[in-house]
């Protein structure tokens, strides 16, 4: 009975590793530049090195791990160049979200933003950063959604694995970055619902200039500069 309970649960970890090991990079758990093994992270989770190669291969192909020859494999850094060209993207790329969304006339899905504000000013008032981290993906997805791009979906997808660890390592450190983000992220939400195309872009594009510029030495001074 209790083998069988065991079975199934390794199982199901297989089945979800990626997402299991994408999680544990994004919330520092795993942390940059931490040399990882197929043999390591199958004990670590109870399962099988077959699954463990197909993760690893998935996360480098997000950019989240890094491989080399003779070398092995490792968490992907982090570092200000890093930063930085993440956020030069996600600037441009974010504000044509929103103003996407602002030309939306799906009401339903606009609708959702409010609760998704009122669970991240929950989740500021009880200090709790992961959590105020989680409901702020998940505006930016239902952003994504009400601006119905496939393109641009995609596009962001891609850039936002690599932009997560980011967004949560600075909630988590700075409060005053939980603070302008509800803040700001509040009126870009008014400007979706309300139908303000040009409001929505800019006020985007700028929330996330000012976190990106105003958070740069704090990075630089905990990660580096990076790769010269």
């Amino acid at each position: 009975m209790n083998t069988g309970h065991a079975y199934k649960l390794s199982a199901g970890i297989a089945d979800n590793l990626v997402s299991i090991l994408e999680e544990a990079i994004v919330f520092l758990e795993l942390a940059p530049n931490e040399r990882l093994t197929e043999e390591e992270v199958a004990e670590r989770y109870g399962v099988s090195r077959s699954p463990v190669r197909d993760a690893l291969r998935s996360l480098e192909r997000d950019g989240l791990v890094l491989r080399e020859a003779r070398r092995g494999i490792w968490v992907t850094p982090m570092s200000l160049r890093d930063f930085d060209e993440i956020y030069s993207c996600r600037v441009a790329l974010e504000a044509i979200a929103a103003e996407q969304a602002a030309r939306s006339t799906n009401t339903a899905l606009k609708a959702q933003l409010a609760q998704v504000l009122d669970a991240m000013r929950a989740a500021r008032e009880a200090g709790d950063a992961r959590l105020f981290f989680s409901h702020d993906v998940r505006g930016s997805e239902l952003i994504y959604q009400i601006a119905d791009n496939a393109t641009l979906h995609r596009l962001l997808k891609g850039l936002e694995k690599q932009a997560l660890r980011y967004r949560y390592h600075l909630y988590r450190r700075n409060p005053g970055v939980v603070d302008l983000s509800l803040d700001d992220t509040a009126r870009v939400f008014q400007a979706i619902i309300e139908g303000d195309v040009p409001g929505a872009y800019r006020m985007e594009h700028d929330l996330i200039e000012r976190i990106w510029r105003e958070t740069r030495d704090a990075i630089r001074d905990e990660f580096g500069e990076g790769r010269k």
